[in-house]
This record gives C-alpha cells, sequence and structure tokens, in this order.
C-alpha cells in the first residue's frame, strides 16, 4: 500500500451525538490537505480522530480504521501517545508552555522520548527553529520565555515543538485563526515549505487560505465528507451542489 492515510468507515460520537458519519478518504503523502466545512460540521473532530486525541474527551468514541502507511492506528495493541508522536498537531490558538524557554518548549517533546544528549538536543532544537522559520529571530532569545514571544512567533514555536520530533504526519487545527494577516502570510509561506517533508493536513474555515495553501480539499458538512478532490476543482468544478452552494456563499 502507497504511503499515505487511508480513513476507512471511520465514525465518531460524542456521548449520543454522532458527529463524524462512516468517513472515507485517502490523504496523499508530502502534500497539503485543506479540511473545509461550516461550524460545527466534523472538521475538528475529524483530525483529532487522525491521531488519537478524540478519543480523550469524555463520553467520545470513535469507530473504523485510521491506515498511517499500511498500519490501522486503532489497531489492538496500538499506543495512542505513540501514534501522536508519528501525528502532530498544532492548535487554534498558540500554546507555547508559559513557564519554559524557547529552547526548552522545542526540546520538550525530545527529553519525554528519553533524549538527554545534550549536542543532540542543540542540534534539533536548530533545525525545528529553522524549519519552523524561527531560527533567525529567536537564536538570541532561546532562554527567554516561549509567552514573551508575538502571537505568530508563538505559533510558529508550536510548530518547531511539532516537527522536533519528526513526525509523519503534521496536523493544524485552524492555525491562523487568532493571528494577523502577516503572522498568517508567515504561516502559510511556511506550510509551502513543510509539505516536502511531511503530511499535512489542515483545517481552516477561511476558504482564501484553502485554495492558497492546499493540493487537496475535502468539505465536510453535518458530519459528512460531503466532496474531497484536487483543490483547484474543488473551487472551481465542484461535483456535489452543496459544495458550490458553500463556496459561492449561499450559507455557511
Amino acid at each position: 500500500m502507497a504511503d499515505g492515510i487511508f480513513v476507512k468507515a471511520l465514525n465518531g460520537w460524542f456521548g449520543d451525538r454522532h458527529a463524524l458519519k462512516n468517513i472515507e478518504v485517502a490523504i496523499a503523502p508530502a502534500g497539503v490537505t485543506a479540511i473545509i466545512g461550516p461550524s460545527g460540521c466534523g472538521k475538528s473532530t475529524f483530525v483529532r480522530c487522525l491521531n488519537r486525541m478524540h478519543e480523550v474527551v469524555p463520553g467520545a468514541r470513535v469507530t473504523g480504521q485510521v491506515l498511517l502507511n499500511g498500519e490501522n492506528l486503532y489497531g489492538p495493541g496500538i499506543d495512542p501517545v505513540q501514534v501522536r508522536r508519528r501525528i502532530g498537531m498544532v492548535f487554534q490558538k498558540p500554546n507555547p508552555f508559559p513557564t519554559m524557554s524557547v529552547f526548552d518548549n522545542v526540546a520538550a517533546g525530545l527529553k519525554l522520548n528519553g533524549i538527554a544528549n545534550r549536542t543532540i538536543l542543540q542540534e534539533t532544537v536548530e533545525r525545528a527553529l529553522r524549519q519552523a522559520a524561527l531560527w533567525d529571530e529567536v537564536k538570541d532569545e532561546l532562554h527567554k520565555s516561549g509567552a514573551s514571544l508575538s502571537g505568530g512567533q508563538q505559533q510558529r514555536l508550536c510548530i518547531a515543538r511539532a516537527v522536533a520530533v519528526q513526525p509523519e504526519v503534521l496536523l493544524m487545527d485552524e492555525p491562523c485563526s487568532a493571528l494577523d494577516p502577516i503572522a498568517t502570510a508567515k504561516i502559510e509561506e511556511l506550510i509551502a515549505e513543510l509539505k516536502s517533508s511531511f503530511t499535512i493536513v489542515i483545517v481552516t474555515h477561511n476558504m482564501q487560505q484553502a485554495s492558497r495553501v492546499s493540493d487537496q480539499t475535502g468539505f465536510f458538512l453535518m458530519g459528512e465528507l460531503i466532496e474531497v478532490g484536487d483543490t483547484p476543482a474543488i473551487f472551481t468544478k465542484p461535483k456535489d451542489p452543496r459544495t458550490e452552494a458553500y463556496i459561492t456563499g449561499r450559507f455557511g
């Protein structure tokens, strides 16, 4: 089976509420897949199911399969903590560890994985900060608090923290919604650079952003994946009238 993510018959619940309904999709490796749709349609629930974060919510459950490079992440004996190491996540609001320095924020996951060698930590932190296009801005301030950075810098710090452990997949849940246009542009440039190294799935309410950054787009509505395809085709020639109605602003 080709590398990438294959989602099969995925269903998700919050208690009795059926939030995701029989999702089937293939997410190609080394590219960007955007997930769009109105509020409450299941976008964030879907990405949280990919790295098994959905199940940490009390009363939440999942059925179906998420295959990463052919391995079912919901199979027996699979450690959810290891799944989350392989599939990193960046959240809507920048969430650096406020009591930690810039350096320790990036090194946190490495230390949790038992890496203590100072040289390896320093080299990896620098590499991750360079990958997050932040090194030149913070290289002389590595021992300052991560919370002292601007909002856009904090979000790139969170991206550096996620990529430091070298995941196979990077999930981004509305990563720019709390940022100004300049910081948003930097994150979008960064996504374009990172996609050669990681499979990226981004949830966004901003359709212009989806059209700019993604190779493939999926449209969710009321817990269902209505349509998925190459981004230019979804935005110019969608197959489903509901997709067209959403993209042209007739509802949302």
